[in-house]
């Protein structure tokens, strides 16, 4: 669908001032704006008919929505700055905060330029879909219908990501919910249904206990592109105390001695291992531990706590251990010395380090491509890195010369060769020194036509566990309205089709084709948009965000649509405990939108908090892109404006 409208030109009198003899309640100027409003409200109405078809499709709570969100696209199809300067400087309404109710902002402007000219207006409401009050209410009953009640002291919701200890630790919801979180989010690309079932059980609790409803949003996994396993390391285990710019410790190195196969987790430690729970009982504080490591150099350990956990030892030497290593305990006292073998140390994660001008092999997942494949090949080609990608198809649908990207973003290339089994990559952006690459990490390729398919068989399995457990599902990587019909298909299939829907914006293609999906979600009883800027930075490139991301609040705003501002959102503070200073702000930007989401990190309460207080903050200021003039108590002159404002004669005392 093209939501376009053909250009309409504006008179070349709306791009300058008045002459200096006119005055700027000129008669002819106003006429003129009059042509120009009434050519605008034409095209409008015109679309609207054109794309009658689509209309016939939505739920009917929404048709005044969607012919509102139709109006506004058409508004924005030609450059309105020297119209709006004209009416600036006649002290009417620009069209600047006309989103939410386009034709009645523009029909009031009208109504006064014709009053100003003499002229008569008759009332139009009728063939206004939204107005002032009415469209401000239905974006407070959507938001409501698909994101529940906001808290009383701010009206954006907070979206909190939950781990995957939230299965197992109800506390993790008790605390959570302690905190503030509003909708409990689930990542269905990690865990399983089972997992996933005790997460809503737990979240259900948490929320019974604390007297107020917490959604659930449960996300598929969508056809994400990653990067494919690598063999793991052999588990090393480094220890290292921390020193000073004179290499004295300050700090000693903690490792934490656990029983094999226990998971228990203590704080203040830099590193777990596994030992023979018998040997371990016989340790106390005070015991010294002696082993050679791995580079064979004579190194101790000292207990220095114990536990129902285990127990805690110290190091003030740096020692490498793998699971030969060899614990000698005992010897104080009489007592005879006692072995055991270090037996469980966590393998470390394949990686791969590329740097700019190294070539990289992203090969179809199962396959191994032949080591001699041409001549053009570069001469290291044998040698070179090489990883897999999860969804093999992606391999045939690339070209040569389109970019690439890794992980968020850290790492990027151009596309040299295509095989049949394998691409030829060429790094051209790392950091310095270069960057590590590992499995599981998000390939972006913003150039390419990618035809995936909307859900796929894991996604197909997980709406079971979905439509039971969820009040909201996220459509990830959604592209074009087909992906919206088939989701739908699947949620009556299931008997679910109340269920809401949010529309994740991740992709170049899902951004361009915005207005077309949301008119497609609007066949579903609630719908949302969630600005998932991580993806959406890499497919737009970074320096395109901030004007991505307004373009797509605007829209939804049209819509009635209630928007999720997510992606890294505090996330230094949720898992340092610190915060940036530009995160800060970012946070404060949130409240343009209905809800904020916020992924785990070991201080998510902290950053829920710091939230919710931020959000309650500016909602003084802003309610979506309209600035609120809240009166300042920074500084001096205060209560003499307030006196003024109330007709108050009372005289203040300035402060000094």
């Amino acid at each position: 669908m093209n939501v376009k409208t053909d250009h309409l030109p504006l008179d070349a009198a709306a791009e300058s001032n008045a002459s200096a003899s006119s005055s700027l309640w000129d008669t002819q100027v106003c006429l003129k704006l009059i042509e120009q409003l009434w050519a605008l409200r034409r095209a409008m109405l015109v679309r609207e008919e054109e794309l009658q078809p689509e209309l016939a499709k939505v739920s009917p709570r929404h048709l005044g929505s969607a012919r509102n969100l139709i109006h506004y696209l058409a508004l924005r199809s030609v450059d309105l700055r020297p119209l709006q300067s004209q009416l600036t400087w006649l002290g009417l309404s620009s069209l600047g905060r006309s989103e939410s109710h386009v034709l009645a902002n523009l029909d009031k402007v009208l109504g006064i330029l014709h009053r100003l000219t003499g002229q008569p207006w008759l009332d139009r409401s009728s063939e206004e879909p939204s107005g002032v009050v009415s469209s401000q209410a239905l974006i407070n009953q959507n938001s409501l219908k698909l994101l529940g009640t906001s808290p009383a002291n701010r009206a954006v919701r907070i979206m909190v990501t939950l781990p995957s200890e939230a299965a197992t630790d109800p506390q993790i919801a008790v605390d959570l919910v302690a905190a503030g979180m509003d909708i409990a989010r689930i990542n269905c690309a990690h865990d399983g249904s089972d997992d996933w079932q005790a997460m809503v059980a737990n979240v259900r609790r948490a929320a019974d206990m604390a007297g107020r409803p917490i959604k659930i949003l449960m996300d598929l996994g969508g056809p994400k592109i990653r990067t494919g396993a690598l063999p793991a390391r052999p588990p090393v285990l480094k220890l290292k105390p921390a020193k000073d710019e004179l290499g004295r410790v300050f700090r000693a190195a903690r490792l934490h001695l656990r029983p094999i196969g226990s998971n228990a987790a203590v704080p203040d430690v830099d590193a777990r291992i596994g030992v023979w729970e018998t040997w371990l009982e016989r340790l106390k504080v005070g015991t010294t531990i002696e082993f050679c490591d791995a580079r064979g150099a004579k190194r101790h350990l000292l207990v220095v706590q114990r536990d129902e956990q285990g127990a805690i030892t110290e190091s003030l030497q740096t020692a490498y251990l793998t699971p030969e290593t060899v614990l000698t305990a005992g010897g104080d006292g009489g007592k005879k010395k006692r072995t055991t073998l270090v037996c469980q140390i966590e393998s470390t994660p394949g990686s791969l380090h590329l740097k700019c001008g190294d070539f990289l092999q992203l090969i179809k997942e199962g396959t191994e491509p032949p080591e001699d494949l041409d001549d053009e090949a570069p001469a290291n080609r044998g040698d070179m890195a090489r990883i897999a990608c999860t969804l093999p198809q992606v391999i045939d649908q690339v070209r040569a010369g389109e970019r690439i990207w890794f992980d968020d973003g850290r790492i990027g290339g151009v596309i040299r060769q295509q095989f049949d089994d394998h691409l030829l990559v060429e790094i051209l952006h790392a950091r310095d020194g270069g960057q590590k690459l590992t499995g599981d990490k998000g390939i972006n390729l913003p150039d390419s036509k990618l035809h995936l398919p909307a859900l796929s068989e894991k996604d197909v399995q997980d709406l079971t566990a979905v439509a039971a457990l969820a009040d909201v599902v996220g459509l990830s990587f959604v592209q074009k309205p087909a992906d919206v019909a088939l989701l739908r298909e699947h949620l009556m299939a299931l008997g679910r089709e109340d269920m809401g829907l949010v529309l994740k914006i991740e992709t170049l293609q899902g951004f361009e084709n915005l207005p077309e999906l949301m008119l497609a979600a609007m066949a579903t009883p609630s719908a949302g948009i969630m600005i998932a800027r991580g993806d959406l930075a890499v497919e737009c490139g970074y320096e395109r965000l901030a004007e991505v991301q307004e373009e797509i609040l605007w829209c939804a705003e049209a819509a009635h649509m209630p928007v999720i501002w997510a992606t890294q959102v505090l996330e230094s503070l949720a898992k340092t405990g610190l915060p940036s200073r530009a995160e800060i702000s970012d946070a404060g930007l949130g409240v343009r939108a209905e809800c904020v989401m916020l992924n785990k990190g070991p201080y998510i309460t902290s950053a829920i908090r710091t939230l919710d207080d931020i959000l309650q903050r500016m909602s003084g200021h802003q309610a979506k892109k309209r600035p609120l003039l809240r009166a300042l108590r920074a500084w001096g002159g205060t209560e003499q404006a307030a006196s003024a404002a109330k007709g108050s004669t009372r005289k203040v005392p300035r402060r000094s």
